[in-house]
């Protein structure tokens, strides 16, 4: 299986538990790694054979925009899901950056990383 990542997409999404977290939003990161078949694609050189990796990240950002929801896991599904829309698209591996999480210790980034197939 070919792989196409995308990766830093970014938008502000109210998800979280705490009520300032859904009043004042945050930044949130996404990577993606789908996962396809790229050799139709590569062979007849056209768009139509793969995934449309632009329309993806908007898609992506639009989710992360959405509905808010407690839990980054719930997020991180959510986007998976929209991912595996794509006919060509197998298998996604998302990553959901949380850098502005509400913790009291220093600290870089907070993630979640899942795997999700049609399979």
């Amino acid at each position: 299986m070919d792989r196409v990542a995308l990766r830093g997409l970014k938008a502000r999404g109210h998800h979280g538990v705490f009520p300032r977290e859904r009043e004042e939003g945050q930044t949130f990161l996404v990577d993606l790694v789908l996962g396809l078949d790229t050799r139709p694609a590569a062979a007849s050189d056209d768009l139509a054979k793969t995934v449309h990796y632009g329309i993806v990240a908007e898609e992506v950002v639009a989710v992360v925009e959405g509905e808010p929801v407690d839990l980054i896991e719930t997020l991180a599904e959510r986007i998976a899901d929209q991912c595996l829309k794509h006919e060509g698209v197998q298998e996604v591996e998302v990553v959901v950056h949380k850098p502005d999480a509400p913790i009291t210790v220093p600290f870089d980034d907070v993630t979640i990383t899942i795997t999700r197939s049609r399979v």
